[in-house]
């Protein structure tokens, strides 16, 4: 208590005790957050709109607007366009590749009999996935699939697949994909059910038990075939998952994924149309048109007319008027041209694109240098710049792995067991065998060398350290596999060897200038 509330408690103690009560209010409304970012008082922060709700309200109530403008942006802004190709050529690129782990000593086998299963294991897989016939549409191979499943994720939020059966001719397996695209997955008849949140059914106690997909798409204007399916997400009798939903989760309770571009939507699109705008204004401006103005009235054609109409954009608009290239215009009496000059091109529009561009790339986790495909600067800063967009790549490769292509592997492999085309004692009666006969790397497209001797030379020093191994660095540097290489460099030197005793051979024959002994 200072000295001036000692003053007030002396002459009055109930105006000091409001006056005490009034200071701890303040100290505990002001301590923490809330003297900064919580605080109520600061004017610059009295004026912030802000609200919010849970998984739901936040995100599932705002996911058909967003998916719907993350998608014009992918047909209509090249920004957006690149962003999420950049992502799927880095991410999937040809398709990530199989390749089969055996966990040898928890079968109890020798590594040689390991690896021996494991080139059947590819061979057989490879059969299936290299074909068609895995897709239920029939039109693309198992890597393409990936691909198209990555593009979807990230254009819509989530994507579905469905693993049917169909027998086919020619092809041994009869494990099919089916993709379904995110605005298909919704709640039956736009039902309000607190256990099914975007078509997605939880039981009590929140697991996911089944997936209520639209027959028809809810944006489409074919209405012929209408109707929900309900599929459950795990059969009751085989444990076999029957929904492959693919999304990335930002908040706890989230049931539905979020498009990949949707905290940038507003940026894109405003960037967009200034890109457009200026694009515009520059083409304008090379319009060079000339003008003659009379002092009397002219009979010549009317202002707007000299441009032929076969080659006008809008003719059938009377209220545009348009401009040509070299175009000469006659004006009637007490008609003037005035002199527009747009100051085209801008020279402070590349500034400001880049500028956003940078937001939009730390946004999105792709550096600016990546998202534009511009290596202007050092080679520090390029090589930071890729390391660092690798970070999240290898991210969402692992994800899609995971999700993806280890689960539907997991399905082909249980069919080609079942079928006896791969040996694998004990394969559906222990869970741990099951794994191990299962466990598998999937392998993608390589980061790319900036500056390939520096990097070799590095990748040497990690094995010859212990760092890392031959058959990483392989797969790191170029997405080739080791012990496939070490194969073809024996055939290659055998080969070699070949040849050169073939080169040196009649050298030493009868045909030598060599004097007979």
């Amino acid at each position: 208590m200072n000295a001036l509330d000692r003053m007030i408690a002396a002459v009055s103690p109930v105006h000091a005790l409001k006056r005490a009560k009034a200071r701890r209010g303040l100290e505990i409304m002001d301590s923490g957050y809330g003297n900064s970012g919580a605080s109520h008082t600061k004017k610059s922060l009295m004026g912030w709109l802000y609200g919010g709700g849970s998984a739901k309200e936040d995100i599932q109530d705002n996911l058909s607007t967003l998916r719907q403008r993350s998608r014009d942006l992918y047909m209509g802004v090249p920004l957006a366009t690149g962003a999420l190709k950049t992502c799927r050529t880095n991410v999937v690129g040809t398709g990530l590749r199989l390749k089969s782990q055996i966990d040898y000593e928890a079968l109890g086998i020798e590594e040689s009999e390991a690896r021996n299963l494991e080139r059947l294991i590819e061979r057989e897989f490879a059969l299936w996935a290299d074909s068609p016939a895995c897709d239920l549409e029939r039109l693309d191979n198992f890597y393409e699939l990936q691909q198209l499943a990555f593009l979807n994720w990230l254009m819509s939020g989530d994507v579905l697949a469905t693993l049917p059966v169909t027998k086919r001719v020619n092809m041994p397996y009869d494990l099919r994909i089916c993709l379904i695209e995110a605005d298909r997955l919704s709640n039956p008849n736009g039902l309000a059910d607190p256990h099914i949140v975007g078509g997605v059914e939880t039981n009590a106690a929140g697991e996911v038990v089944a997936y209520h997909i639209s027959k028809h798409h809810p944006l489409s204007y074919d209405m012929t075939e209408t109707g929900w399916t309900r599929v459950e997400a795990w059969g009751k009798r085989t444990g076999r998952r029957n929904v492959l939903h693919i999304m990335n989760r930002e908040r706890i309770g989230q049931r539905r994924g979020v498009p990949f571009l949707a905290p940038v939507i507003e940026a894109l699109k405003q960037l967009g149309r200034y890109t457009d705008a200026e694009l515009v204004a520059a083409v304008v401006s090379g319009m060079f048109t000339v003008f003659i103005e009379k002092e009397s009235a002219s009979s010549e054609n009317p202002f707007g007319e000299v441009i032929p109409e076969e080659a006008q954009v809008d003719a059938e608009d009377d209220s545009t008027i348009e401009l040509a290239p070299g175009a000469i215009v006659d004006l009637n009496e007490g008609e003037k041209a005035h002199d527009m000059n747009p100051g085209r091109p801008n020279t402070a529009f590349d500034g400001f694109v880049v500028a956003i561009c940078r937001q939009i790339g730390a946004a999105l986790e792709i550096p600016y240098e990546l998202l534009v495909k511009s290596f202007n600067s050092s080679f520090t800063a390029s090589r930071g710049a890729l390391l660092e967009a690798w970070k999240m790549f290898r991210m969402y490769r692992t994800w899609l792995a995971a999700d993806f292509c280890q689960p539907i592997y997991e399905e082909w492999f249980a069919e080609a067991v079942a079928k006896g085309r791969i040996p694998a004692p004990g394969f559906f009666t222990d869970p741990i065998r099951r794994k191990a006969y299962t466990t598998a790397e999937w392998n993608g497209p390589a980061q790319g060398l900036l500056n390939p001797v520096q990097e070799v030379s590095a990748a040497e020093k990690r094995v010859q350290n212990g760092f890392s191994t031959r058959a990483r660095e392989a797969v790191e540097m170029n997405g080739s596999d080791y012990y496939r290489n070490v194969a073809q460099l024996r055939r290659e030197e055998k080969e070699l060897k070949e040849a050169q005793g073939n080169v040196e051979g009649p050298q030493t024959g009868s045909g030598s200038n060599q004097p007979a002994e």
